[in-house]
C-alpha cells in the first residue's frame, strides 16, 4: 500500500522522534518502510524544504494524499 517517497497525510496526532508535536492533518514524505509495513518513518518539512521532524508512524496513523487534499499552514515550534 505505502511506497518510499510517496506523502502521507496524518490521522491522528504523533510526537515527532524528537519531540515536536504533529497534528492530523499534517503531510510528510516516506523515508523509510519497516518489513511487512508494521511502520513507516516519515519526514514532516516546513513549506520552505527545511526538516522540522522526522518520525516512526503507525500505518493506521496515516494515509496516502489525495487529489482532494488541501495544503494547510500552521506554525511548529521546536521541542524544547
Amino acid at each position: 500500500m505505502f511506497k518510499e517517497h510517496e506523502q502521507i497525510v496524518l490521522t491522528a496526532d504523533v510526537f515527532g522522534d524528537d519531540g515536536v508535536e504533529l497534528k492530523s492533518g499534517d503531510v510528510g514524505t516516506i523515508i523509510h518502510i519497516h518489513p511487512n509495513e508494521e511502520a513507516l518513518v516519515v519526514e514532516f518539512m516546513s513549506l520552505d524544504g527545511d526538516t522540522l521532524a522526522v518520525t516512526t508512524v503507525l500505518p493506521s496513523q496515516a494515509r496516502l494524499v489525495t487529489n482532494a487534499d488541501l495544503t494547510h499552514a500552521r506554525t511548529v515550534l521546536p521541542a524544547v
